[in-house]
């Protein structure tokens, strides 16, 4: 019997397929819908999008999602067993694999394993190293005052007190008075999405969202089935309001998420007025805003003096702007801390449902986030934002040097640059730096519908001594890109590679 990972149904799965852009064929003619269904699920597969091991929809249950004869889903799944991407087994179904020999997939967006990290440049995940001597000073304070904790079970579902009150003590310097009650501690910012997610939507909800937006959050709201609406930003990098509007009253969504601080990818900062006309047209159209805060704090090409915008909550009169923030972007990704703010109500009910998961955070890396944002946050904020402008400047002259007909605009915060790649496609790039040996986050990742192929994201965490060398890896890379042609047309009729 397989070992299954997951089982993908046939709604989420047809929503990967729509993101599974490929490069048009040469010439004037068409896929067969077949070659093209198979080409999409060894493009998810190769990309990580898809896990190995992931159990398949029957055949006629995707064919009905797709909108596709029978004949159709059998003879991809059947290319697919040929190329060694599908195994099946009579009365057990059928589960993504790896053709014989082939490594496994990577994925940009995660981590390099341990064993990689002095080969492998790392332009994919967007991460700070943890900064010292504050993470050791506090590490070792929080282990003096665990004992207190010690002698209890160790559980705390809504997060242990002393955090609370830090979490909240900041919202409130920040121009949104909140007090304990209306925090909960959680595993990290994915952990409270996936929380309220689980709470507030339920399958097939509308979910509107921007166009770029945050990939893993993309991802899990396709394959808990939400039902995106993507609403692109301007070309400045704003909210388009009125489309905000036509989707909100349109669609009536659920849910609208939202990263109006220091925008992933694009850095992007919305000012309070855009934050109350966007919260006044959810308003009327009883839509839950769930404010991604993860970035908040990383505004490190802000001008002198120049404060940002009060967290987009503190412009709430309905109490419906539900706030996801952590510590892993400012202090150190390692701590596994995040948070939501909410009406104490729903934070009782989200305390409520965790129990069945998680119970709570571990009480170590809540105390010593405690101890960071007590004791430390002007030294560790100083710090961090002076590493990413020193990285953003030296990204800004190497790029313009080595890639002059790339596209960017140095935004005034946050972890990464959005670049546009002059027609190279993003995926090919990240083929290509696969095997050069360069992690490389392709555009699509960030789009809710396949789009931004000619796009990418790259981080803001190389130190910037060594960027001029990463840049020069990324040049290669390109150019090797671009004699390949990859984003002109694939042979399809090939497995891609992995």
């Amino acid at each position: 019997m397989a070992d299954w990972q997951t089982t993908v149904t046939s709604p989420a799965l047809a929503r990967l397929l729509s993101t599974a852009r490929l490069p048009d064929p040469p010439g004037a003619a068409r896929r067969p819908a077949y070659r093209t269904l198979a080409a999409q699920v060894r493009l998810l597969v190769s990309e990580g999008r898809l896990p190995v091991g992931a159990r398949l929809p029957a055949e006629r249950e995707l064919a009905l999602a797709l909108r596709l004869s029978r004949t159709t889903v059998a003879t991809a799944y059947e290319a697919l067993r040929a190329d060694g991407y599908l195994r099946s087994r009579r009365g057990s179904g059928s589960w993504t694999a790896l053709p014989e020999g082939s490594a496994p997939p990577s994925d940009a967006l995660h981590p390099v394993p341990p064993d990689e990290q002095g080969r492998v440049l790392d332009l994919g995940v967007a991460a700070l190293p943890a900064p010292q001597p504050f993470l050791s000073t506090a590490a070792a304070r929080a282990v003096e005052q665990l004992p207190a904790y010690a002698a209890g079970h160790g559980h705390y579902p809504t997060g242990v007190p002393v955090l609370r009150e830090a979490v909240a003590r900041r919202f409130t310097e920040r121009g949104l008075p909140t007090t304990p009650d209306q925090i909960l501690i959680t595993i990290g910012a994915m952990g409270a999405l996936h929380l309220v997610r689980q709470v507030l939507l339920g399958r097939g909800d509308r979910v509107a969202v921007e166009a770029p937006s945050y990939a893993h959050t993309l991802q899990a709201l396709r394959l808990a089935e939400a039902r995106l609406v993507p609403v692109p930003l301007t070309r400045g990098f704003h909210w388009d309001l009125a489309e905000w509007r036509r989707v909100l009253s349109g669609a009536a969504p659920k849910a609208a998420y939202v990263v109006p601080d220091f925008h992933n990818p694009t850095g992007a900062l919305i000012d309070e007025e855009q934050r109350r006309e966007l919260l006044a047209a959810a308003r009327s159209a009883g839509t839950v805003v769930l404010a991604d805060e993860t970035t908040a704090e990383l505004g490190w090409g802000l001008p002198e003096g120049v404060t940002p915008p009060r967290p987009t909550a503190a412009l709430d009169r309905a109490a419906q702007v539900v706030t996801v923030g952590s510590a892993g972007k400012l202090l150190w990704g390692g701590l596994r801390i995040g948070w939501v703010r909410a009406a104490p109500a729903l934070v009782r009910r989200l305390a409520g449902a965790r129990v069945y998961s998680d119970v709570g955070a571990p009480v170590l890396d809540q105390l010593i986030a405690a101890e960071l944002l007590t004791t430390h946050l002007p030294a560790v904020r100083a710090h961090q934002l002076t590493r990413l402008r020193d990285t953003a400047e030296a990204l800004d002259a190497a790029l313009r040097e080595r890639l002059p007909h790339w596209r960017f605009t140095v935004p005034p915060g946050g972890l990464s640059l959005w670049v546009g790649t002059g027609g190279v496609s993003g995926a090919a790039l990240a083929r290509a730096g696969e095997r050069a040996g360069v992690r490389i986050a392709a555009g699509n990742r960030f789009g809710s519908d396949g789009a931004f192929e000619h796009h990418i994201r790259i981080p803001l965490t190389v130190a910037a001594p060594a960027v001029p060398d990463a840049v020069r890896r990324l040049a290669e890379v390109a150019a090797r890109a671009e004699q390949e042609g990859r984003w002109q047309g694939a042979d399809d009729t090939q497995p891609l590679a992995v």
